[in-house]
């Protein structure tokens, strides 16, 4: 679900001679004609493919309806005049004042709509107190949103040369009854006179949606293994290229001294580790390497290099988040080729044991794990996984 914010009566944010519903709406047909040309299987919906107005509440009730695996919201960000770059939220606690102001200014658009007090449960976009109770909601699709927003910033900064913001936190009434992953991207400051330029040009708009569509090519690659129907990949080995449509040269805002990457649908390359399948955590002395979270590294060289199990986690940062997964009891640390690091329980040659596992650790309160498989650190099909295993 691809949801284009603001329209109609409800403009948005206001650049010197763009509006946030133009650009918004702009970028989201370009970011689903990537999808739909790469992926025909893939079916894209969308909130709006017009300038028309579509309240918030509808916007989820859009999404729930369709059945959709992903949210992906574009919007537009105001500041001052020095305020530049691309930010990614998701639905959680408001960590600072500018991300309240930021949640306050979206969730205003309901004050365009009848009876928003009624429809909206009484909330009052104007009253800070009723913003920072709002943000306390969590979604149980915490982990999968995050793990999203943080490819498209990565993207952002890597593909598209723009200054990185962040991801970030707080309550949004478009996400906030959405049973799904969602996300809600502000691509960049109308307010910024270079970035609004930018932003308003298609070469730009056509370079956002591409970052954008990469970021969703890693997360499908990362989400693949939740269903067992699917035998075999769509998305291509990273040394083979998907085609796309042709993508722009970069050229970031004028205050950023930044080399941009090349404008060749080039893949990230993969973090390789020929001699080791594993993380290995820095210690300070050797004791200090075969005690506590080291020993739950997969480091056992009996153990099986063909195994499914119960991912819970995965980084790119595995230096700050390793001591997240700390307390967990037989964690896996998994360094995958693909330069994540995933963090899973268990060690399973059977589906259906894996299974039992993961109901497990659902009910425990890990409500978006799901099952993956693993060939020594590359990740692999479930499907494959048995095959191999049972060889």
């Amino acid at each position: 679900m691809i949801d284009a914010g603001h329209g109609g009566h409800d403009a948005g944010c206001l650049g010197a001679s763009s509006r946030e519903k133009h650009v918004a709406l702009d970028i989201a047909l370009k970011l689903g004609k990537l999808i739909e040309s790469n992926y025909p299987d893939i079916n894209v919906v969308y909130t709006r493919k017009t300038d028309v107005f579509i309240p918030l509440h509808e916007r989820a009730n859009i999404a729930n309806k369709a059945h959709a695996d992903l949210l992906i919201c574009i919007h537009l960000n105001a500041g001052g005049k020095a305020a530049f770059g691309s930010e990614t939220y998701v639905m959680g606690n408001h960590k600072t004042e500018s991300n309240l102001d930021v949640a306050k200014r979206e969730n205003a658009t309901i004050l365009l709509e009848d009876d928003y007090l009624k429809k909206y449960d009484g909330f009052d976009p104007n009253s800070p107190e009723a913003n920072i109770i709002f943000s306390l909601y969590q979604s149980q699709f915490m982990s999968q949103s995050l793990l999203f927003a943080s490819n498209i910033q990565d993207e952002f900064t890597e593909y598209a040369g723009r200054n990185n913001r962040g991801v970030k936190q707080a309550g949004f009434l478009v996400l906030y009854k959405t049973a799904m992953p969602a996300v809600l991207i502000e691509c960049g400051f109308l307010t910024h006179d270079a970035e609004e330029k930018y932003l308003a040009s298609d070469k730009g708009q056509q370079t956002m949606a591409t970052a954008i569509y990469r970021a969703f090519k890693e997360y499908k690659v990362d989400m693949e293994s939740t269903s067992e129907n699917n035998v075999k990949s769509d998305i291509p080995p990273k040394s083979e290229p998907v085609k796309t449509e042709k993508e722009p040269t970069i050229t970031p805002p004028v205050e950023q001294a930044k080399t941009t990457k090349t404008d060749t649908p080039e893949e990230k390359s993969p973090v390789t580790s020929p001699t080791s399948t594993t993380a290995t955590l820095p210690s300070s002395t050797p004791e200090k390497q075969n005690s506590g979270l080291a020993e739950k590294v997969l480091n056992d060289l009996n153990s099986p290099s063909v195994f499914i199990s119960v991912q819970i986690g995965a980084s790119k940062n595995p230096g700050t988040d390793n001591s997240k997964f700390e307390t967990i009891e037989s964690i896996n640390i998994v360094q995958c080729t693909d330069g994540y690091t995933r963090y899973c329980v268990g060690k399973y040659l059977s589906i259906a044991e894996a299974r039992k596992k993961l109901n497990q650790v659902k009910s425990s309160g890990k409500a978006d794990a799901f099952l993956t498989a693993f060939n020594g650190n590359q990740r692999i099909s479930l499907q494959e996984a048995e095959k191999l295993i049972k060889k």
